[in-house]
């Protein structure tokens, strides 16, 4: 069944070998491979971005890649046009069973604004969630622009304070997500090369954010001004 799925939703040779590989190797069912191909799993597998070659041991290395995908998708009506971090973090809270979902399934939420300490030092991780087959906390932090290099700084100093306080004897070490509005994926690289914890970075979109294409159909904005002139008189 798992193979008539793949046969009929991808249509690459080599997208279909890894969707056979992973269902193989995790033993996938129908509907979570179903998810995976619809989710466009094996592109954002190929197009993530992370350290993880070199900072995670090869059995557990292509299930950390899976749980870090390239771009997030987040579905908020309630957001400002002007929003913060902190509203973009609120929301993600407030509408936690979808965040985890998008997050692909098999996370599990801990806390935002989790508390730690390095030396007199308070230190504040915007989401901790923990990966229930990596068996790792997972840090995430919000940012609504650009990624910069200074990010990845921060989060070893919080994968680190993790490690030393927070992880129980029998977990994985700590990973690290940077989620961003934008990134330079050649300036990511750089960033990440010499970091010794693991870390991805990634992008979110939101899907209240109208469509290139569907901006192509709206009128001219003459026709616009004339348009929205209604609500004066209103």
């Amino acid at each position: 069944m798992s193979n008539i799925i793949i046969m009929e939703k991808c249509k690459d040779d080599l997208e279909r070998e890894f969707y056979i590989q992973m269902a193989k190797r995790y033993g996938w069912t129908k509907r979570v491979l179903t998810n995976f191909v619809e989710a466009r799993t094996y592109e954002k597998y190929l197009l993530n971005q992370t350290n993880f070659d070199l900072t995670i041991p090869e059995d557990r290395r292509i299930q950390a890649k899976l749980a870090v995908k390239d771009e997030y998708t987040f579905d908020f009506a309630e957001l400002s046009p002007e929003y913060s971090e902190h509203e973009l973090e609120l929301q993600l809270v407030n509408n936690i069973r979808d965040f985890l979902i998008e997050m692909g399934g098999d996370f599990t939420f801990i806390g935002n604004q989790y508390h730690l300490m390095a030396g007199n030092r308070d230190l504040y991780i915007d989401l901790l969630l923990f990966h229930r087959r990596l068996r790792s906390l997972v840090a995430i932090e919000l940012k609504i622009g650009e990624f910069e290099a200074e990010y990845a700084g921060k989060m070893q100093l919080y994968l680190t304070a993790l490690d030393e306080q927070i992880k129980l004897p029998d977990e994985n070490p700590s990973i690290g997500i940077i989620i961003c509005k934008s990134k330079d994926k050649t300036y990511v690289e750089y960033a990440l090369k010499n970091i010794n914890m693991p870390i991805g970075v990634a992008t979110y979109q939101l899907r209240n954010t109208l469509p290139e294409e569907m901006k192509e159909m709206l009128p001219e904005p003459e026709e616009i001004v004339k348009r929205l002139k209604v609500f004066e008189k209103l």
